[in-house]
């Protein structure tokens, strides 16, 4: 029985920097290196734009995304720094807590930033969370 070859660390992000920086990806969710000099291609900027018929309909949310050494077998950590009311997300720092999020909680190394992104969109969109009380818009985290 053959077994995939595993992509290393660096491979993998170039391919998600290059879908990122080409638009390839979901219309609204959109994601790229915070500092194009960052070699070990660490730190990432995502936005994501609230799903329509929601208390987040029109607002557009960014994100820090941190891809550690161990990135793809280990997820990223994901922080707000729009403020955002969503049980997954920790109201003091805007961090998202891996254990609340299904594609974290349940990491697999085929999931990017993307997946990411699109699953907290969808979560947002959630009956029980999309009329949820948001802060003003605009508003950060410290």
């Amino acid at each position: 029985m053959a077994t995939a070859a595993k992509v290393p660390r660096n491979f993998r992000l170039l391919e998600e920097l290059e879908k990122g920086e080409k638009g390839l990806g979901a219309e609204a969710c959109s994601y790229g290196l915070s500092d194009g000099d960052d070699l070990l291609m660490s730190n990432w900027n995502g936005t994501i734009l609230g799903p329509p018929h929601s208390a987040h309909e029109n607002r557009i949310y960014s994100l820090n995304i941190h891809c550690g050494s161990n990135y793809p077998d280990v997820p990223p950590t994901v922080q707000f720094v729009s403020k955002i009311n969503l049980p997954c997300v920790d109201p003091r720092t805007g961090k998202v807590d891996q254990t609340r999020l299904p594609c974290l909680f349940q990491w697999k190394r085929e999931y990017t930033m993307e997946t990411i992104l699109i699953e907290l969109r969808r979560y947002m969109a959630l009956p029980q969370h999309k009329k949820l009380p948001q802060p003003a818009e605009g508003s950060t985290f410290p």
